[in-house]
């Protein structure tokens, strides 16, 4: 009765639950025998463990088979070793553990939540999560069952004018690129994908050395490396996967417009910009944030919604990869306003990389930015995820201690200046879908 009761509340415990930690926790890193890249928080507030793996093994290392990553990252655990997909999730659900994964352009990732309190019920979680990682089997029958969902997926995109956008935009924007394969994959390369084919991405990128364990949680350094070194022994060493080339050199502007049935009009425009760990990141994201990522106070979005009427929702970003990743802006508007909306947001940024921002507009984007900050390190899920990303895209180990400070940093100088250097006004691609 005890054990059904926990096995009832236990998942629930474990995701309101999340212990908090420290907004710079203290991170140890070490590396496995076999080059296996470990970071580590402790937080014993709470009697958990989460861990995160993440391999670069994203879509970006599709090559001919789009859509090899995400089905290898899916399928891990409708059968490894043993054991079928109802053992795998009953021998989680049984111990209240918690696992998960997915996969996007630049990595693959499988994550763990599990309590630490019962040494009996971390060891069966442990155990199953190491068996999946490193010895999946991928089925034939979920395989094909997945191939038929993400055939349904694909077709279902073709009825979305925003996705139709969103996967044209970087089709185009990073054409003969590997960032340019969808993640989905496409009916052609679905009808070419075998059993062998993920069994041989798996043995190629889930490998020690192309991989980043993160860990936070109810345990000491030894217990850490104890649980590190097991993870790291069922993953072959391997290599690195190598380095992706720099995206296409754009040249001249470029619209694609491309016919709907809606009254709404989506709209990207944007170009590649900036790469994980560049210098030019904090006087860009801060940037960013006065003119199109603070929502309604940004400027995109007094000059288009608030003056205009021309849309409910405007928006920009950067999205910092391996390889530079893109800037974009976006915008959903009535098809009649649509060329107007497109006008205003060039002409808007064009001043803003000649201007950049005003001193005000600067003060309020860090106040606002680093009082949000400790929200992204709130719970050991959010943390491991910090380590996560800091492992793969290999950034220092004060990242989160000193966020903060490097957002304070920056001045009006350096926003004009890191946006001169990664945007050209005259070389953005334009995406229009619908009207």
């Amino acid at each position: 009765m005890l054990k059904t009761t926990l096995r009832l509340f236990l998942p629930v415990f474990l995701l309101l639950a999340a212990p908090l930690v420290s907004a710079a926790p203290r991170i140890q890193h070490w590396t496995t025998d076999n080059g296996l890249r470990v970071y580590f928080v402790e937080a014993r507030e709470l009697p958990m463990l989460d861990l995160r793996l993440v391999f670069n093994a994203g879509s970006a290392r599709d090559g001919e088979l789009a859509g090899v990553a995400r089905l290898t990252s899916g399928l891990l655990n409708n059968g490894a070793g043993e054991w079928d997909a109802d053992t795998i999730a009953n021998r989680f659900e049984s111990v209240g553990a918690q696992y998960g994964g997915g996969a996007l352009r630049d990595m693959a990732w499988v994550n763990l939540r599990t309590l630490t309190s019962d040494a009996d019920w971390l060891e069966t979680a442990l155990t199953t999560y190491i068996t999946v990682v490193g010895a999946p089997n991928f089925p034939q029958r979920d395989l094909d069952r997945a191939l038929r969902n993400t055939r349904v997926a694909l077709q279902g995109r073709m009825q979305n004018p925003g996705e139709i956008a969103q996967t044209r935009f970087l089709e185009t924007l990073y054409a003969g690129h590997p960032y340019a394969s969808d993640p989905l994959g496409t009916e052609q390369s679905l009808d070419t994908i075998r059993r062998e084919d993920l069994q041989a991405f798996h043995a190629r990128h889930y490998v020690a050395r192309n991989g980043v364990l993160a860990l936070v949680g109810d345990l000491d350094r030894a217990g850490a490396e104890r649980i590190a070194a097991r993870i790291a022994a069922v993953l072959a060493e391997g290599e690195p996967a190598p380095a992706l080339p720099a995206p296409p050199a754009r040249g001249e502007a470029t619209t694609l417009r491309i016919e709907f049935p809606s009254e709404q009009s989506h709209v990207l425009i944007g170009q590649p910009a900036i790469a994980r760990g560049d210098a030019d990141y904090f006087p860009l994201y801060v940037g960013n944030h006065v003119l199109g990522g603070s929502g309604l106070t940004s400027r995109l979005f007094d000059e288009v919604r608030g003056k205009r009427g021309l849309a409910y929702s405007v928006y920009s970003y950067f999205l910092p990869m391996t390889a530079p990743g893109p800037f974009m802006m976006g915008v959903q508007t009535q098809g009649a306003q649509a060329e107007e909306a497109i006008g205003v947001m060039r002409d808007l940024l064009r001043d803003y990389i000649d201007k950049g921002p005003t001193e005000a507009e600067l003060a309020a984007s860090k106040r606002n930015i680093t009082g949000g900050f400790p929200l992204r390190t709130a719970s050991n899920s959010d943390i491991v995820e910090q380590l996560g990303m800091i492992g793969f895209y290999d950034l220092p180990l004060d990242w989160l201690d000193r966020f903060s400070e490097r957002v304070e940093a920056v001045t009006v100088d350096d926003v004009r200046e890191a946006f001169r250097r990664h945007v050209q006004p005259d070389r953005l691609v334009t995406v229009v879908v619908g009207g």
